[in-house]
């Protein structure tokens, strides 16, 4: 009823909407019936794994339902990768384009410069939550074996609101969490740091969230500067982002003894940065240009209020 009157109350020329958790019951309801064109990004599908334990699988299958009709319905629409898009078109029949965080002009500009290696340690970015717990432990493990291999010493940053020093792996003596920062001190903060890390899920057995879901940390390292230690399953979306790019180290497999020597011939690297900066502006300017992006998203906003 709310959501009726304020369309009422406003009469927008497009409605622009990100379904998600609670939003999904009354868009679903209202818009398809409303009389206003509406534009739907889908940045995740709502019966990912995490999801469906909070709320139960029937009630996350019906979200799921009604995020494909509103897509359906949509007079435009966009998805977070093209898996998705490509996905979303295969069920729906209604095609999209992709649509996500990215980089500004200011940030390609950065990247351009080739900004030198900060000194001291080998500082590991990790800003957000911790999906694949049992990845990110394989990595813990396999980086304390070999820190004493090292040059430098090496550390863990942590960002976000989630502490992780309860937990097994976690150790104070070369892990450290900042908590939350506004977004210029978390890029500032970044771009002090050495490498990123992002890791999805070894055995895809949470396809939903695994292939179609992007974590933004991964844009945020590219906003940085930062070459990226990724680990996932083939076909998850961080390995499709990354193909045909060298921006890094990746495996695709739990093998210990080659992910250490993988891991150990990267951190030896005198100036990653120097060495894969080219591939990380090349990403960028392709697949995160937020000004191409954020066009032809008003393109789409324009069309809709001219056949309104």
């Amino acid at each position: 009823r709310h959501f009726r009157q304020t369309l009422e109350t406003f009469r927008p020329d497009v409605v622009w909407v990100i379904p998600h958790g609670w939003s999904i019951p009354p868009l679903a309801r209202v818009l398809p019936a409303a009389g206003v064109p509406f534009h739907v990004s889908v940045h995740d599908y709502p019966d990912v794994r995490g999801q469906v334990a909070r709320l139960g699988s029937i009630r996350c299958q019906r979200l799921a339902e009604w995020v494909d009709q509103l897509h359906a319905r949509a007079a435009s629409r966009d998805a977070i990768c093209q898996a998705m898009v490509e996905d979303l078109r295969a069920r729906t029949g209604a095609a999209g384009t992709v649509n996500r965080a990215g980089l500004e002009p200011e940030d390609l500009t950065y990247l351009a410069a080739r900004v030198a290696q900060p000194p001291g340690p080998i500082r590991i970015a990790y800003p957000g939550t911790i999906i694949v717990e049992e990845e990110f432990a394989f990595f813990v493990r396999t980086l304390a074996e070999i820190r004493a291999q090292l040059p430098r010493p090496v550390t863990l940053e942590f960002f976000g609101g989630h502490s992780y020093r309860s937990r097994l792996w976690f150790d104070p003596a070369w892990m450290n969490e900042h908590g939350n920062l506004a977004t210029a001190e978390l890029l500032a903060a970044l771009r002090n740091c050495t490498w990123g890390f992002v890791p999805m899920g070894l055995a895809d057995d949470d396809p939903r969230y695994n292939q179609f879901s992007l974590p933004t940390k991964f844009v945020s390292y590219l906003q940085a500067g930062l070459p990226v230690i990724a680990l996932g399953h083939p076909q998850s979306s961080v390995m499709r982002a990354i193909r045909g790019f060298r921006l890094g180290v990746s495996r695709t497999d739990g093998d210990a003894d080659g992910w250490r020597q993988d891991l150990l011939a990267a951190l030896l690297r005198p100036d990653p940065r120097a060495e894969f900066g080219p591939d990380l502006l090349r990403c960028a300017q392709s697949d995160f240009n937020a000004p191409e992006m954020r066009q032809a998203l008003w393109e789409n906003f324009k069309k809709q209020k001219t056949e309104s």
